[in-house]
């Protein structure tokens, strides 16, 4: 039988990264809030940690007086909360629970989940315990929210990865009229698999997502997440890649695909955008030339590659290799009578960083361009581990030294790029306009963010067909995606390694060798590939999944309410 497309009255939707930038699945739901929003009109409310307390936290502003009566029923039943705005477009209602008190009934509440809903916490260790209690709190306030003053209403709540899970569970047994939505945005295991450095997809349906959570010491979060797959009235994910994977390792198809989209808010307007772009290029060639210590020319081609710190995941041993291999074919172009030709690589990854480079900004102050590089001139900021971060190293070892007879000059930018950094002080995505190329080769990516924000920002990019992003674009296009497309989807497997640094080599090439005119047209065409993934046209398969969960949860609560559905009419009839 069809199901009613039914709407919900109140979406809730918790998640670790809501008011706490981490990673991508805080672009997910920040660029996605203006579209909802204008949508439900305040009736969507986002819930996450409050991990900042008593500090300055630029991305929420509490507001006392909003929605006090659920603040202080919350406050009566043990649970502390702030409730304001989340500084994101669109300005949605922000909840921050505090849930640092339910540590003291971890044990109770891990034993209830076991009981319950079969999730094995037993081996639990790192995170695990802290986002499970954030998690529980999330789930706590709806229910006392939701019991206090919306029963009756539809109500979705929608809990983003296993972080979330716990809470979610728990409203599914103590609130069942609350319709329940699990997303995973990545497996944890599939994730695991890769930065083990296994072979995941040559051995892909050979592997069991239990088996392989005990060889990888995850059985608690993947335990969490497998049974919060399983018992959501809706499960989704974020590509046809990864439910295929979700099949694989947690036993369970989605029932929806969310794929995610962008807002197109974040893009300046032409003039503002040509203005950030001005700004950002002359910054990072100011910056870059004071480090190395020779002056870079206006016309350096800059790429960049950007995202989570994960080496292999992301690709970012294959962008060093690409690097590696371009210095010495521009290094072999200018020997053959070719013009010296200047690229210059970031890598805008957070690593663990302790401060600005005092001596850089020293020079970048001076205002005069210095002679001679700077001590390890490949890094605009010290580490705690300067000797064993992964990806400095491995520029070292493969000789990115930027010496001035490098063509291509490979910096690391290892902080969050958010306006106050002490070196570039502008923000990642206004730094992002400054690239005239951008590059993703990656070996595991569920959906890709970083290329999709590169597009929207009229900038064209490498990316991989193993991930999310990358198989859309090919089924967009109807063919492998290529540079003149605006996206170039490198194929990639467990072991062509060095055949997607070639090809990314011959993609930056094309680009030096490209003439004006065909330059704009690439990136307008990135552009327009962008356009075709805004939330305006994704947003669909949500309002898809809302429909799901609450038909799933209607047909729960039907029996219950039968009895008084029957007082209410015998009593009509009575009159």
């Amino acid at each position: 039988m069809e199901q009613k497309l039914l709407k919900p009255d109140y979406i809730f939707e918790a998640s670790w990264e809501v008011c706490n930038k981490v990673g991508g699945i805080y672009t997910v739901l920040s660029s996605r809030a203006k579209t909802l929003q204008t949508k439900f009109s305040d009736h969507v409310i986002f819930v996450g940690p409050d991990v900042w307390k008593e500090k300055p936290n630029a991305l929420f502003v509490e507001d006392e007086v909003l929605l006090a009566d659920w603040r202080k029923a919350a406050e009566k039943q043990g649970l502390g909360v702030r409730i304001g705005r989340w500084q994101v477009p669109g300005m949605p209602i922000a909840v921050l629970v505090d849930f640092e008190p339910f540590f003291e009934i971890k044990d109770a509440l891990y034993a209830a989940a076991w009981n319950d809903f079969g999730v094995d916490s037993l081996r639990a260790y790192g995170d695990y315990d802290e986002s499970s209690m954030f998690s529980y709190a999330a789930g706590r306030f709806v229910e006392i929210v939701f019991k206090s003053f919306l029963e009756g209403q539809r109500v979705v709540y929608q809990a983003h990865e296993w972080m979330s899970g716990l809470g979610m569970l728990h409203l599914a047994k103590n609130a069942p009229a609350v319709a329940t939505i699990f997303t995973t945005h990545a497996t944890s295991i599939g994730r695991s698999i890769a930065g083990n450095n296994k072979q995941l997809y040559a051995y892909f349906s050979g592997y069991n997502g239990d088996q392989m959570a005990a060889e990888l010491s995850m059985e608690a979060k993947h335990s969490i997440e497998k049974q919060s797959a399983h018992h959501a009235d809706c499960f989704t994910t974020v590509s046809r890649f990864t439910d295929r994977e979700c099949a694989q390792l947690l036993d369970k198809l989605a029932d929806v695909v969310l794929p995610n989209g962008f807002e197109s808010d974040f893009v300046p307007k032409k003039t503002g955008f040509a203005r950030w772009r001005k700004e950002a290029r002359a910054t990072i060639l100011n910056v870059v030339s004071q480090l190395v210590g020779e002056t870079l020319p206006a016309d350096t081609l800059i790429v960049s590659t950007s995202g989570r710190n994960d080496f292999r995941c992301k690709g970012f041993d294959v962008y060093l290799e690409a690097m590696a291999q371009l210095n010495a074919q521009l290094k072999q172009r200018q020997a053959d009578g070719g013009k010296r030709e200047s690229v210059l690589a970031l890598i805008e990854v957070p690593c663990w960083t302790k401060e600005a480079r005092t001596d850089l900004r020293e020079r970048i102050d001076s205002g005069v361009q210095a002679e001679g590089a700077l001590a390890d001139p490949m890094i605009t900021h010290t580490l705690f581990n300067q000797n064993e971060d992964h990806i400095l190293c491995l520029i070292k070892q493969m000789g990115l030294w930027n010496t001035p007879n490098d063509p291509v000059k490979v910096v690391l930018v290892p902080c969050y790029l958010e306006g106050n950094d002490g070196i570039f002080n502008l923000p990642y995505y206004q730094l992002l306009t400054a690239n005239d190329l951008s590059l993703y080769p990656s070996y595991y990516e569920p959906w890709g963010y970083t290329p999709l924000e590169s597009c929207a920002f009229n900038t064209p990019c490498i990316t991989t067909d193993l991930s999310g992003f990358g198989q859309w674009v090919n089924e967009v296009l109807g063919h492998e995606g290529t540079l003149q497309d605006g996206v170039r989807v490198i194929p990639r497997t467990d072991g062509n390694y060095y055949e997607v640094a070639a090809d990314m080599c011959a993609c930056i090439t094309e680009m030096l060798d490209m003439k004006a005119a065909e330059v704009d047209e690439v990136r307008k065409n990135a552009a327009a590939l962008a356009a075709q993934a805004q939330w305006k046209h994704f947003i669909k398969h949500y309002y898809e999944a809302y429909a799901v969960a609450l038909n799933k949860a209607a047909e729960r609560v039907a029996p219950s309410a039968a009895p008084k559905r029957r007082k209410a009419c015998a009593k009509k009839q009575a009159k």
